[in-house]
Order: C-alpha cells, then sequence, then structure tokens
C-alpha cells in the first residue's frame, strides 16, 4: 500500500478527467492539475476541462465497429466520458457527436463538485518526485512538461494531428447543398452535403495540390497518423484518393439531380442547434489565406463564413512498449502511471478508456489491491495489448479496432466475425467487472 494516500493527476483532458473520476469513486483523494486557463495550448480554446480539440465526433455506435463496442464496455464500467456524451449528444447518423462547449461544461461540473477531487490550475513542469502520479498531459504536452518527460523515459517521439475548418450554417448555399446522411442512416439528414461533378472534382484536387503549405520547424519531424491525414497530404497521393476516402460519393443521392455526385464534401453539426458545421475529414496544414480560397470553390461554400480555419499542431506520444507495463505503469517505477493519447491510443473515446483503466489500477494501487488488466477478448484490453506489446521500432499510435483482437476459435463467417468478436468481448467484460 502507497503511504500517501492522494493521487496526482496531470491533464485535464478526456484521460486525466476520467482517471480522476474512477480514482475519486473508489474512496480515493485526488489532486487533478490542468494549466489552462492559465496557459493554453494553441490548439484549445474552451477554459473548460475535458475540451474536444480535432472534432466533435466520438466516431461510430455500431458494434460492427470496435469503437462502438469500446463505447459499450465504457459504459457498463460507469464512464464519466460516456456519461457525458450522453447528455450532451448531437445528430450525427450512425455516430455519436456532442456540442463541445455542452460537453465540456458538463464534465468540468462534475469534476469540480466530486468531493475528493481538488483541481489546481496552472502549468506542470515536472514530474512529483513521491505518491501516485498519472500523466494524462495529451498530445498537446508543454514544452517544459515534455522535457521533464523525456528526462523521465529517455523516449520522446513526434507525429502531427491536423484540425479541420468549420463553417458558419447560414454562410452556405443551399440550393447546392443537400442534406442527407450516407445510406438513410441517422435521421437522413445529420450531413449536409457538397456534390462535385468530375471538372469540378479535379479543379479542386489541382488546387490542393498547389495550395501553400504551413512549413514545419527544423527541429520537427513530420510523421503523419494515417487516421488524421491531411487532406492536401491525401490529394498528393493521386486524384482518386478523396474519392475513395472522405470524398465517396457512395450512398449518398443528389435530390436535385435523382443521381450520386462524382464526389461528395460532407459536413456534420459541431453543436445541437446547427448553427455550425465541421468539413468531415479536412484536416489541414494549408496556411489560412489558401485555406478560405480553396475551400470556397466548393460548391455552396463560395461565400462560407469559416468560423475556426484548420491548424496543425504537435502531438507527443512515448514509445509505450518499451517503456509500460500491461497496467500502464511505468516499468522502472511503478507509483508512475501514464494515460490517453501520451501513451499512442489514439481518439477521443480511446484516450478516455486509457483514463479509466489508469484510474482505477492507480487507486488499487494506493488501496494496496490487486490491478485488474482487462482480457485481451474486450475491446479495453485489446488496445492495452497494443500499446503495451507492439513492436518497440515501429510503434504508432492507433485507433481501436477488430485487427487487435484475438482469433475466434474454429472456423467463422467473415460477415459474422465482428458480431462475434463483440459478443465474446462482453462476456469477458462482464466476467473482468467483478474484480472492479
Amino acid at each position: 500500500m502507497i503511504q500517501n494516500h492522494i493521487i496526482t493527476i496531470i491533464g485535464g483532458g478526456l484521460a486525466g478527467c476520467e482517471a480522476a473520476w474512477q480514482a475519486a469513486e473508489r474512496g480515493i483523494s485526488v489532486v487533478l492539475h490542468e494549466m489552462k486557463p492559465v496557459k493554453f495550448s494553441p490548439a484549445h480554446q474552451l477554459p473548460g476541462l475535458a475540451e474536444l480539440v480535432c472534432s466533435n465526433s466520438l466516431r461510430g455506435i455500431s458494434l460492427d465497429n470496435a469503437v462502438g463496442l469500446l463505447k459499450e464496455e465504457l459504459r457498463r464500467c460507469g464512464s464519466l466520458t460516456m456519461e457525458a456524451a450522453a447528455a450532451t449528444s448531437v445528430p450525427a447518423g450512425g455516430a455519436l457527436a456532442v456540442d463541445r462547449q455542452l460537453f465540456s461544461d458538463y464534465v468540468t461540473a462534475k469534476i469540480e463538485s466530486h468531493p475528493l477531487i481538488r483541481i489546481e490550475r496552472g502549468e506542470s513542469t515536472a514530474i512529483p518526485a513521491v505518491g501516485v502520479v498519472v500523466i494524462a498531459s495529451g498530445p498537446l504536452t508543454s514544452d517544459a512538461l515534455a522535457a521533464s518527460l523525456s528526462e523521465l523515459t529517455g523516449d520522446r517521439l513526434y507525429f502531427y494531428d491536423a484540425i479541420a475548418p468549420i463553417v458558419a450554417a447560414d454562410s452556405l448555399d443551399m440550393t447546392k447543398v443537400f442534406a442527407a446522411s450516407r445510406y438513410g442512416k441517422g435521421d437522413g439528414d445529420d450531413y449536409l452535403n457538397c456534390p462535385l461533378n468530375e471538372e469540378e472534382y479535379t479543379r479542386f484536387i489541382d488546387e490542393l495540390n498547389r495550395g501553400e503549405k504551413v512549413p514545419a520547424r527544423d527541429f520537427e519531424k513530420v510523421v503523419h497518423f494515417e487516421g488524421c491525414m491531411p487532406v492536401e497530404e491525401l490529394a498528393a497521393r493521386g486524384v482518386e484518393t478523396l474519392r475513395f476516402g472522405p470524398m465517396k460519393p457512395v450512398g449518398l443521392t443528389d435530390p436535385h439531380t435523382g443521381h450520386e455526385a462524382h464526389a461528395v464534401i460532407q459536413l456534420r453539426a459541431e453543436n445541437r442547434e446547427k448553427t455550425m458545421y465541421n468539413l468531415v475529414g479536412f484536416q489541414t496544414k494549408l496556411t489560412y489565406g489558401d485555406q478560405r480560397r480553396i475551400f470556397s470553390t466548393i460548391p455552396g461554400l463560395e461565400g462560407a463564413e469559416f468560423v475556426r480555419l484548420g491548424s496543425m499542431h504537435r502531438n507527443t506520444f512515448i514509445n509505450s512498449p518499451a517503456l509500460l507495463e500491461s497496467t500502464q505503469q511505468l516499468k522502472n517505477d511503478h507509483r508512475i502511471f501514464f494515460a490517453g493519447q501520451i501513451t499512442g491510443v489514439e481518439g477521443y473515446v480511446e484516450s478516455a478508456a486509457s483514463g479509466f483503466l489508469a484510474g482505477v489500477a492507480a487507486a488499487n494501487l494506493v488501496q494496496g489491491e490487486p490491478i485488474p488488466v482487462p482480457p485481451a477478448e474486450t475491446a479495453l484490453g485489446a488496445l492495452m495489448v497494443h500499446i503495451t506489446n507492439a513492436d518497440v521500432k515501429h510503434f504508432q499510435p492507433m485507433n481501436v479496432n477488430y485487427g487487435l483482437f484475438p482469433e475466434l476459435p474454429g472456423r467463422v463467417k467473415k460477415k459474422e466475425r465482428r458480431q462475434k468478436l463483440a459478443e465474446r468481448a462482453l462476456i469477458a467484460l462482464e466476467e473482468w467487472k467483478q474484480s472492479l
């Protein structure tokens, strides 16, 4: 049992808040350090906790998708993130999306009102030398803390995340834009769609390829995560790449023509009032001037007001397979845990899942109890297996996916595989929950 019965958590994002909540709910006092609003990273804007930066979508809800299974596991385990998402959701077809401001407000209010959690505002520049610590400083870890982490781990890696632009709804040309969800999922009008014919699409790709990009500084290593690739990087791979990616027209019928367009750009509601829309899959490192110029050539966006332009930011993560136990504890100092995107999990839900497990583990360590590791058959466990057992030399951040799960025994039809994996996971989860 640890003598100091207080857990220190660095970082008030999804992972840090989830870890704080889980530890406090288990009777452990928590000090949560968050540098906002004293200091903001280049990508953060809201003063509250649990700010969603890249997108307001927590992705798919179906168990056919591993992230949908991960959400269900977290719900069954009492996740604060899932509670907040349910309370602040906005229509998004087959996805779970939230109102960013309401989501942050909800989590902030819950954390601030918990009697066992104390929030300390201000930048953390060093790792406490004593006591149990959960480092959940996220992909935008400040330079001072990153320097401290470099000394602690001897390993620091970077890649880049790109943020998609947001446009004002009342500035869209609705004579060209149409409302529809792919294959009619959801309410059928959760997304707005900008159709392009072949000529418009080809011209748009040419503009992207000629667009001016924000240059990386000399000391920065540019390695893009495949799941968040800048749109201009995709365009550079070939003229058809975007048409088979974020601009695929499949499942969307343009009511103006009665046919599928050559390509489609989807816009997703950014808030409940649907006053703002996010350009889905259009993360970018184009300069602000060229963003306005190029994206204004999209049919329906000719007069668009960009309430936020895309930007590029550093993403910091550690080489978890080399450094962490399966419990997310530092191998050479078991009082220190890591959680969230700094471990190499990618995505909001994955970060919350990592924080959930770190909070439970830290509380058990303080109480002198065994630390429960979720079985690899669950989404929680599969994610932990990836970040702690992947190839050290080629470790890269990863979203949860069914490719991380152990194979099913015997012969299983391909179309039934994901359903069977989900069923097995939820059975394993219920058994594992007894250890909590």
